[in-house]
């Protein structure tokens, strides 16, 4: 199916970014594999291409593209390649980035902006905590003033890019009486005296991105680490989340259909009973359903793009977004690795790792049970 939403300019970035994977990151893909971690000449490069700056104004250092869907064709095309790729990139450049330049002032976007764009500066985002993740207004992380300065105590978990970040935009507590309306967000510097890093954390999928465990005792911060105004650090969350969920289900549409496309051509390649395995008329209906549900959820996708785009994009609507393209990454990934049969449980076959690494899409930015939850209240339920 023809798509309509994007035009000649998104086109040719789609094509430059590919150019770019296609050099830079796919031959090394195994290696970033085996270090769990993408190394920072991947961001550096990126960041000369211009990949990372695209919600960051040019005064600072970035593309400032204006339009919502060049994020959305940079997120299709590395979640083709595989599933972390695409979460990594989101987390530092189409997460985390817009809250320091929609929250923060002149002095702060330029100490922490040019850096980011360019690869410097690696970006992550310390929400979820040992104790619980959805519930984000039960946080325990705390921040106590003292002086001029916060004293920041507390521990984050799964964190995305934390082991190699260099800032942390980080949820805290700064007024416990005020329960989810005394929450601030701070820009956390990894290099402070007790910021702390645990190991690289062993997961099911996603072994190309570093997620780790970190943790803060008695580190110090300041007013000028604030990342938008004290206290309403929930109320920042709340409005950034609707663009991380649609980041979510871009990239996990892209994924599942990059992994359907070369399940198909497995298909006809491989042969049964002197027959292509796709020829069986169970496998051949299977497949038909599979492709409609992908084309029919793209197209609700790519309006949800367009909305954000217009800065229409509800937040019921990316949680729909969210929660639907995560079943369906995962329900049709399950029926590709039964297409392959026995090797579709090697680890060396793409479909495989595909199907590991999806799995995290059903609980992170949000539990599906949360989605549902958020789009029932809507209801009036």
């Amino acid at each position: 199916m023809k798509r309509e939403i994007y035009d000649e300019d998104h086109e040719s970035f789609r094509a430059s970014v590919k150019e770019f994977l296609d050099r830079s990151v796919v031959p090394h893909v195994e290696q970033h594999a085996i270090d769990k971690a993408l190394p920072r000449e991947f961001w550096l490069e990126a960041g000369k291409q211009g990949f990372l700056g695209l919600e960051i104004p040019e005064q600072y250092g970035g593309a400032e593209a204006g339009d919502y869907r060049f994020n959305a064709v940079m997120a299709e095309e590395l979640s083709k390649v595989n599933a972390a790729l695409g979460s990594c990139w989101g987390i530092h450049a189409d997460i985390t980035a817009p809250y320091i330049v929609g929250l923060c002032n002149d002095e702060q976007k330029q100490r922490w902006l040019p850096g980011v764009a360019a690869g410097e500066m690696l970006l992550a985002i310390g929400m979820t905590e040992p104790s619980g993740g959805s519930d984000l207004a039960a946080l325990k992380s705390t921040a106590v003033r003292d002086g001029d300065d916060w004293v920041v105590n507390g521990s984050k978990t799964f964190i995305t890019n934390g082991y190699s970040a260099d800032l942390v935009v980080t949820a805290v507590r700064t007024s416990p009486e005020k329960k989810a309306k005394g929450i601030t967000l701070f820009a956390l510097p990894t290099a402070a005296e007790g910021f702390g890093r645990g190991r690289k954390l062993d997961k099911v999928g996603q072994d190309e991105s570093d997620t780790a465990e970190l943790n803060f005792s008695n580190l110090r911060v300041t007013d000028d680490d604030i990342v938008g105004e004290l206290d309403n650090g929930f109320i920042h969350m709340m409005q950034n989340l609707p663009q991380e969920r649609l980041g979510c289900a871009i990239s996990n549409l892209a994924h599942v259909k990059q992994i359907l496309g070369e399940t198909i051509a497995y298909s006809i390649d491989r042969k049964a009973f002197g027959a292509s395995i796709g020829s069986f008329q169970h496998n051949k209906f299977l497949i038909a359903e599979l492709v409609t549900q992908i084309e029919v959820t793209q197209a609700y996708v790519d309006q949800c793009v367009l909305a954000h785009t217009k800065k229409e994009l509800t937040p019921v609507d990316a949680a729909k977004a969210k929660w639907w393209t995560s079943q369906v990454q995962n329900d049709v990934l399950d029926h590709c690795v039964q297409l392959h049969g026995g090797y579709g449980f090697m680890n060396e076959y793409r479909v495989a790792r595909a199907w590991r690494d999806a799995r995290v899409s059903k609980i992170w930015a949000g539990s599906n049970e949360i989605m549902k939850e958020l789009i029932g209240r809507d209801l009036g339920l």
